[in-house]
């Protein structure tokens, strides 16, 4: 079956940087939108960044010149990252496929990695 599997998080100071890396493995076809979510405690999730598979990007505005999101379609791999990182970032970041068409022909919608905790220390 399709899986999702985020890497690259951990503890970082403020300042500092890192790339976080979704890879989609599996019988894959083709997989539309894919994107970065976050989910602080107490918080709800939220869209961090997303990319089409032309390349066009989305980014929420608290993180807008800091992260940069790109994908590497032929590997199905979709990275962020992440620059001048904040305390305000501290989140389990989850990566996301909007819709994944299987080689056999199968479609699965809004499909979920089960994340990857990021946190910045003053």
């Amino acid at each position: 079956q399709v899986q999702l599997v985020e890497s690259g998080g951990g503890l970082v100071q403020a300042g500092g940087s890192l790339r976080l890396s979704c890879a989609a493995s599996g019988s894959i076809f083709r997989i539309t939108t894919m994107g970065w979510y976050r989910q602080a405690p107490g918080k709800q999730r939220e869209l961090v960044a997303a990319i089409i598979s032309g390349g066009n990007t989305d980014y929420a505005d608290s993180v807008k010149g800091r992260f940069t999101i790109s994908r590497d379609n032929a590997k199905n791999t979709v990275y962020l990252q992440m620059n001048s990182l904040q305390p305000e970032d501290t989140a389990v970041y989850y990566c996301k496929a909007d819709t994944i068409r299987t080689m056999e022909g199968r479609w699965l919608y809004n499909y979920w990695g089960q994340g990857t905790q990021v946190t910045v220390s003053s």
